[in-house]
């Protein structure tokens, strides 16, 4: 019987003890009677009846307000009593009973208190040294994690149904960058813990290479494949698949339980290639007519001689013009291919400047010989292995000691376009064609160094050039490197992960999830959910207010993924009301040039789809989410959970279920209050400290969840 019930109960039977005696003695006596008596009392009882009656009634009032008293005192005192111990056993570790009520109760809470700092203190111990014990566990993960993170390659795991297990952040920032439509207001393409690979990548491809996999296993092959496949975007990707197997030591031919996938867009490779084919065929047929003119040029001055010096001078004229077309040709040639030609090697960004000061710190150090630089571009970045190009620079300076014995040396960098000119300049005579392609066809030694490179090949690796040249000015001579100059690519990528920090990536227990769609009885603790929030012009839907933001964060496996959120200003199109500002912190200027609600719920939509929605007091966002069906199309059809009904189901006896009154019941702290994206985590962190209570209460699924809230009070109300 629920306490109300005995409230009311308790109140009956005091009625019926106030009354009840006098009137079962009344009747008793009045059977007794003679019909004298009987006339004589009922005219002494009528005449007094009113006062009689309201002495009764005036004492069952005070029977009733001790009864009262007592009730509230001893029933939901005790009531609130159980709660906030449940609550300090799976919720909040940090909650204690408040000594209020009688003397009685309060020793009562005061010793439910000590037992709680005692257990607090057994469990301190207990978290320590399981801690102790799971310190190499987490070792190797956090390596892993490491490992996986620090990559520049893409690389996703997934469960045979292709569900993401793991992923690192190359892969999130690949994705993001492919993204296009609904998706790109999300931020990215929708890869995330627990989504599916098949939105990204085509199911039969992948399909087809575990196939391959497969029969590699069985055939006793190293088991992997690989595929091309193209986006929605019209990107190209190069994917290789290797096989998960289910543990160490399993023999060959075992069914594998998922996949690795690593991913590189070969688009820009792809492009390159197509761009170099162009380019060289653009060459080889330019060439041949200029060639044809320059032999015909000097056929004539060949076979004849003694022709007239205007003539001469005219073939002279074409030789020389059609040389220079043909050397500015190469040199628009060898401007396309910088790019192209970067991909042949692992090269790394460098600072020129770096580059000059560790060749000027050998060459002093081995050739004792001084270096001097002038005309340095110390802001220009080349492509280069740092390595092997010191080591030619140092090769080239200890050939020309050896062979013209220079006072000096000197380095000059500039850059022109996409290449670099790294210069070794020295003064000195002429060199001859023959020794220079000696030097740069021998293998390279200084001192007791050697390298198997030669100095072409270093040229080649950086997809470069080499040449000599003389300043008959300054009768001096140099030796200029055309090198790559960097692109600022990797550093987007590097500012971007220190904003984002490394993501929540690996979550094996998804192995085992099967399940492809919304299961009312799938136990809470097993959902994949969406938890959101939204921002507004005002607290009424129905009179014009509009949505100005949108955040939301997914929970998998029991898990509140902070990396995979939603969190999206929108453009209200619509003045915002001064009062609201201050609460949520948006402006005019922050909303105006966002996408409006056409853009941002198709992309909401994406991110949450085949999820159960949560949020805190949810028909609230959901009313204005469904206000835009008729104008976006876009439906909402999902169970929906709402951490107020449940805080409501779990403390009935509580006063208030307000989202700040929550958080501080169960020990959740938030940066910022009425931020989309921060109240969505909040109540993401509420919700998974309900399931445990509700598991208490016998409630479980998703089902059990909606059928007890629908019986709170608080369900009634209307937006």
């Amino acid at each position: 019987m629920k306490a109300k019930h005995r409230f009311i109960f308790a109140v009956v039977v005091l009625g019926l003890l106030m009354t009840g005696p006098f009137v079962v003695t009344s009747l008793l006596v009045w059977l007794d009677m003679k019909e004298v008596e009987r006339n004589m009392l009922t005219e002494l009882l009528v005449s007094r009846l009113p006062v009689g009656t309201m002495m009764t009634l005036f004492g069952f009032a005070i029977g009733v307000m001790v009864l009262h008293k007592l009730f509230k005192q001893y029933v939901e005192g005790l009531l609130r009593m159980s709660e906030t111990l449940r609550l300090m056993l799976r919720a909040n570790r940090d909650f204690r009973v408040e000594l209020e009520g009688p003397p009685e109760v309060q020793q009562l809470a005061q010793a439910a208190n000590e037992l709680a700092q005692q257990r607090d203190e057994l469990m301190d111990d207990v978290d320590a040294q399981i801690a102790r014990a799971k310190a190499s566990v987490e070792e190797e993960k956090n390596r892993l994690a490491a490992l996986m993170s620090e990559l520049s390659q893409a690389v996703v795991v997934c469960n045979l149904d292709g569900r993401i297990l793991l992923y690192n952040n190359r892969a999130r920032l690949q994705f993001k960058a492919l993204a296009l439509g609904p998706t790109s207001a999300a931020g990215g393409a929708l890869i995330g813990l627990g989504r599916s690979i098949f939105s990204i990548l085509e199911k039969n491809q992948v399909e087809h290479a575990g196939d391959v996999i497969r029969l590699r296993l069985a055939a006793g092959k190293t088991p992997h494949a690989s595929f091309t496949t193209t986006t929605r975007g019209g990107q190209l990707l190069r994917i290789q698949m290797v096989p998960v197997m289910p543990g160490a030591g399993e023999a060959a031919g075992a069914a594998m339980s998922g996949y690795v996938l690593t991913i590189d867009n070969i688009t820009r490779s792809i492009e390159e290639e197509e761009k170099r084919d162009q380019a060289l065929h653009a060459l080889s047929q330019g060439s041949r007519s200029a060639i044809a003119n320059i032999r015909a040029a000097v056929a004539n001055l060949l076979d004849y001689p003694d022709m007239e010096p205007e003539q001469r001078g005219c073939f002279l004229h074409v030789i020389d013009d059609e040389v220079a077309k043909r050397s500015h040709s190469i040199d628009q040639t060898m401007s396309q291919f910088s790019d192209s030609l970067k991909t042949r090697w692992p090269l790394e960004d460098i600072l020129g400047v770096d580059v000059i000061s560790a060749a000027r710190r050998r060459i002093e150090e081995r050739l004792k010989l001084p270096i001097k630089t002038e005309e340095v571009d110390e802001s220009l970045w080349l492509k280069a292995d740092s390595f092997s190009l010191v080591f030619a620079l140092v090769f080239l300076a200890g050939r020309l000691q050896d062979h013209y014995e220079p006072r000096e040396l000197r380095f000059r960098l500039s850059s022109e376009g996409k290449l670099a000119y790294l210069d070794l300049i020295w003064a000195g005579p002429a060199m001859s064609s023959e020794t220079f392609y000696t030097w740069e066809m021998e293998s390279m030694q200084v001192g007791g160094d050697t390298s198997p490179l030669t100095l072409r090949d270093v040229i080649d690796r950086h997809g470069g050039e080499i040449w000599y040249q003389r300043e008959k000015a300054a009768h001096r001579a140099y030796f200029r490197f055309v090198l790559p100059v960097a692109t600022p690519d990797a550093e987007v990528l590097i500012e971007e992960r220190q904003v984002t920090g490394r993501p929540e990536y690996y979550d094996f227990d998804l192995f085992k999830f099967d399940d492809r769609s919304i299961d009312l009885d799938r136990k809470l603790s097993d959902l994949t959910c969406t938890v959101f929030d939204t921002e507004t012009t005002g607290l009424e839907p129905s009179k014009g207010d509009e949505i100005i933001q949108i955040g939301a964060a997914r929970i998998v496996n029991n898990r509140l993924l902070r990396q995979e959120v939603f969190d999206q200003i929108i453009d209200p199109e619509c003045p915002l009301k001064p009062e609201s500002i201050p609460i949520h912190g948006i402006t005019e200027d922050m909303v105006r040039g966002k996408p409006n609600i056409d853009a941002v719920l198709p992309a909401f939509h994406q991110f949450c789809e085949d999820t159960v929605l949560i949020a805190h007091n949810a028909a609230f966002d959901m009313r204005f989410l469904q206000l835009k069906e008729e104008r976006t199309g876009i439906r909402f059809t999902q169970p929906v959970l709402d951490t107020l009904l449940l805080s409501a189901v779990v403390h009935p006896n509580q006063e208030s279920h307000k989202l700040d009154v929550i958080l501080e019941r169960l020990g959740i702290q938030i940066d910022t209050r009425h931020n989309a994206l921060e109240d969505s985590l909040a109540t993401g962190e509420v919700f998974l400290k309900l399931v445990p209570l509700l598991a208490d209460m016998g409630i479980v699924t998703v089902r059990q969840a909606l059928e007890a809230s629908e019986k709170t009070y608080y369900a009634r109300v209307k937006y």
